[in-house]
């Protein structure tokens, strides 16, 4: 799933390239909308809120976008070949004289008055990488549910918006914190939060997503996709496993020994399956 710094990115690019224009091609190409029509509106900004881009336009109503899995915005000049995949998979078009957005297989797209944005992103926590973050919100979020394992805690954008399964996998690692224990008993939970901030803050403007600092291929994650590979700091094997309920689930990678659980926990971890590759990203 992209990272809420995928998001940052693509809305950066995307405010770049659009806000301030009027577009002379709008078009949205999934069933609820395909009779609308955007050309001749201008595009005042386009801002991120966790995962999802919102596309203000200056008729006051917003288009919402989230990438999910395998969503891309892509930028184009005019004339150019549009190489984000078939046609099939175009959801979006967003075009200026200068430029042409294309989103491809993108999701939960909805066109709502803009003072109403609340209705699509209010049931938000504290965006990680927005203006509204707020520590202290984001750990009081977390803790009203102690039981909860840190693991499915984190990525729940109820208590903050942004964090993906990226920055889970390494913040933990780096943090020490194993995957399934409980949110009351990770010892430090300001610092594991402010880790995957970090983390994500470094990757910001650029879209390799490099947690370690490690240059060359292959090196630039600590625990995510190394299933079966040796710790890099301990030597002991990677282990994989599948966390969260329902739908909900992710895949989960950890160092058993650098992140030694403090009681009991068997998370059944899975072996010899392929490791998830990362969402396409805008580019």
């Amino acid at each position: 799933m992209p990272e809420g710094d995928t998001v940052w990115l693509a809305a950066k690019r995307m405010q770049e390239a659009l806000a301030g224009s009027t577009l002379r091609r709008g078009e949205l190409r999934v069933p609820q909308l395909a009779t609308v029509d955007l050309a001749g509106l201008g595009v005042r900004e386009v801002v991120p809120r966790g995962k999802h881009l919102l596309v203000r336009l200056s008729d006051e109503r917003t288009l919402r976008t989230h990438f999910r899995m395998d969503g891309s915005w892509h930028l184009y000049r005019p004339g150019a070949k549009w190489r984000g995949g078939p046609a099939y998979d175009i959801r979006a078009v967003l075009a200026t004289d200068a430029w042409e957005c294309v989103g491809y297989r993108l999701h939960d797209l909805a066109l709502v008055p803009t003072a109403d944005e609340g209705s699509l992103v209010g049931h938000l926590g504290p965006d990680v990488l927005g203006p509204d973050w707020d520590l202290d919100e984001a750990l009081r979020r977390l803790r009203a549910h102690p039981d909860e394992q840190i693991g499915v805690a984190v990525l729940d954008q109820r208590n903050l918006a942004g964090i993906g399964n990226l920055y889970k996998v390494e913040s933990l690692f780096l943090r020490g914190v194993h995957p399934w224990a409980r949110v009351a008993d990770v010892a430090d939970l300001a610092g594991l939060v402010e880790k995957a901030r970090t983390l994500m803050r470094a990757n910001l403007h650029h879209p390799e997503q490099n947690t370690t600092g490690l240059p060359g291929r292959g090196q630039d994650h600590w625990v995510a996709g190394r299933r079966g590979k040796p710790c890099r700091r301990c030597g002991t094997t990677i282990l994989l496993g599948e966390q969260g309920p329902d739908t909900q689930e992710r895949v989960t990678w950890w160092c058993p020994r650098c992140q030694a659980a403090s009681s009991p926990i068997d998370p059944a971890a899975r072996t010899g399956e392929p490791d998830h590759p990362r969402p396409i990203t805008l580019r």
